[in-house]
């Protein structure tokens, strides 16, 4: 048994209220769709804090008390966690573990490698019983004292509560602006609603968490998904706070690419772009044809050739880079997703995630995946 006084100094507290209830697993999934849970269980007042990590094992000790002291506030609420180590070359797993140890309502998956954040929010949704899920980031800057909040959203009836940030504390300027255009491009060229300034800080009700398990594209940008699902959403503006410790785990390039993957996952716009590009290299190309031809029949200029010639031959060569670029990035996500590999394998589960589904292949989960029930009476 691990000694959390060994791994932070900080007390961690368990729930208070009653143990955890038994549930019930996650709905089987065949022929890639999933299968509807009872309406009484659609309707149950549970909800899973799911924290997916990569390196945390700084942050995760002081965030679940913050969780903890939240969901404290709703004791008329089934609360549990579910913690996802994207594959830490740190102590999170074993931090992981020991919070398992010290509360009943605690879970934790281990993937079998970093897969990235997207495809951990993914295994544990896919992870997660019952009832209404809420994301949250491992780094501490979006604040689980508004989990409250969340829920009377929730209870009002909408199914998507997102946050959305007023002031993003501990962020540079020049960090802060691209992040905005992004949002705002993306926005514009997206015909699916994306809305700005928001995360995956957010609450999505049962049948919005179905909805989205239904989706199992492997290149997933999820802001895009959360918004394609539809149902009723609405914002809950916030200030976000500073890193709780350490630094951002992504890096310019990393931002980059996924940024990239946001535009192509849902828009084809960049496609469409250059396509006009290539209609007004056309018209401005063929405008100066004519114009060269009519200098040299009308006045009988010489047109050098050799400038000429290197300018219109860099411009096309470059338009058609672009274009072949922007079309192999469209094949290449083609290409992956006509593989169907599983998105993701779990290396290892405990507490209340050890009987969820462990992996799912082909869209199929394992029939002989236990449930919590199972677990329990053994």
């Amino acid at each position: 048994m691990l000694d959390l006084d060994t791994l932070n100094p900080v007390t961690l507290i368990r729930l208070e209220g009653k143990p955890g209830r038994s549930i019930s697993p996650s709905p089987a999934v065949a022929d890639g769709r999933i299968a509807p849970v009872p309406y009484s269980d659609m309707n149950r007042e549970c909800l899973t804090v799911v924290v997916p990590a990569y390196n945390e094992a700084q942050t995760l000790p002081l965030l679940h008390l913050r969780i903890v002291a939240a969901l404290n506030t709703l004791p008329e609420l089934d609360g549990r966690l579910l913690y996802v180590d994207d594959g830490s070359n740190d102590r999170t797993w074993d931090i992981i573990e020991a919070l398992v140890v010290n509360d009943p309502r605690v879970g934790g998956i281990k993937l079998s490698r970093n897969f990235g954040k997207e495809i951990a929010i993914t295994a544990g949704l896919d992870n997660t019983p019952f009832g209404a899920v809420l994301l949250l980031d491992a780094d501490g800057q979006d604040p689980p004292e508004l989990i409250p909040q969340f829920v009377a959203r929730w209870r009002a009836g909408y199914d998507n509560v997102y946050g959305t940030r007023l002031e993003r504390q501990g962020e540079g300027l020049v960090k802060r602006f691209l992040a905005a255009s992004f949002y705002r491009m993306i926005g514009r060229l997206s015909p699916t609603p994306i809305p700005t300034d928001t995360g995956d800080f957010r609450l999505l009700s049962p049948r919005a968490l179905q909805a989205l398990r239904q989706i199992r594209e492997r290149h997933r940008f999820m802001k895009g998904l959360f918004g394609w699902v539809g149902f009723r959403q609405i914002a809950l503006p916030y200030r976000r706070e500073p890193r709780l410790s350490g630094g951002s785990k992504f890096t310019f390039w990393r931002l980059w690419n996924f940024a990239l993957e946001g535009i192509t996952s849902f828009s084809t716009a960049p496609l469409r772009v250059t396509t006009y590009l290539g209609l007004i290299t056309a018209v401005f190309a063929f405008g100066y044809g004519v114009w060269i031809v009519l200098k040299a029949l009308i006045l009988g200029d010489r047109v050098p050739g050799w400038p000429t010639m290197m300018t219109v031959i860099l411009l096309l060569g470059g338009v058609q880079l672009i274009a072949l670029g922007l079309i192999g990035e469209y094949l290449g996500r083609l290409y992956d997703e006509s593989k169907r590999r599983p998105l993701y394998f779990i290396d290892t589960a405990a507490g209340i995630a050890e009987c969820r589904p462990q992996q799912i292949i082909d869209g199929k989960i394992p029939q002989n995946t236990a449930s919590i029930v199972d677990c329990e009476q053994q």
